[in-house]
């Protein structure tokens, strides 16, 4: 059976999609390039992907939805991890929360070997990348696991618990 497109599955969350993401990096792009080298324009703006992303976290807040994002990450950060600080910002306007927290801060929370999506504290998304961030044909798997459902809950709560809300955070 083919996964579910991730737009289906958002739209489908009645009560929350929550999302843990752990690398210090993902796939190449064109707006984070042009962010290291300067560049403060938003250049997300025309990005249609990023643009739809927002309107579909817009439509599912808007039906009472909760949107939660926490990232666990190395120090110092990562230029990727900065300049998604940077950007961020449009995901909140679009009715996302998100929160951060340090790799050093999270030593004692037991988590799943892959960043994930979990919705309606039923069914986990579990995303796949290859070593250098990219996605790849198998790169998504959706599961009812009850073990890997717990493991994903349980480290998505205890990363939040601790994390600092977006705005309050403050990239080194």
């Amino acid at each position: 059976m083919a996964t579910p497109r991730f737009k289906d599955l958002l739209a489908s969350a009645r009560v929350s999609a929550v999302h843990l993401e752990m690398r210090d990096s993902y796939m190449p792009d064109p707006a984070f390039d042009a962010w290291k080298a300067g560049s403060r324009e938003d250049h997300l703006a025309g990005d249609e992907d990023f643009q739809m992303w927002l309107g579909w976290v817009r439509d599912a807040t808007n039906r009472g939805v909760r949107v939660q994002r926490a990232r666990v990450f190395s120090t110092p950060e990562s230029d990727y991890i900065r300049w998604e600080h940077f950007i961020s910002d449009a995901n909140v306007k679009a009715g996302e929360e998100i929160r951060w927290l340090s790799r050093r801060k999270a030593m004692d929370i037991a988590f799943p070997g892959n960043d994930f999506w979990v919705f309606d504290n039923e069914k986990v998304l579990v995303l796949n990348f290859s070593g250098d961030g990219e996605i790849q044909a198998d790169w998504r798997e959706l599961t009812t696991d009850q073990r890997i459902l717990e493991l994903c809950t349980s480290a998505f709560e205890a990363v939040w618990e601790r994390a600092t809300p977006h705005s309050d955070y403050v990239p080194s």
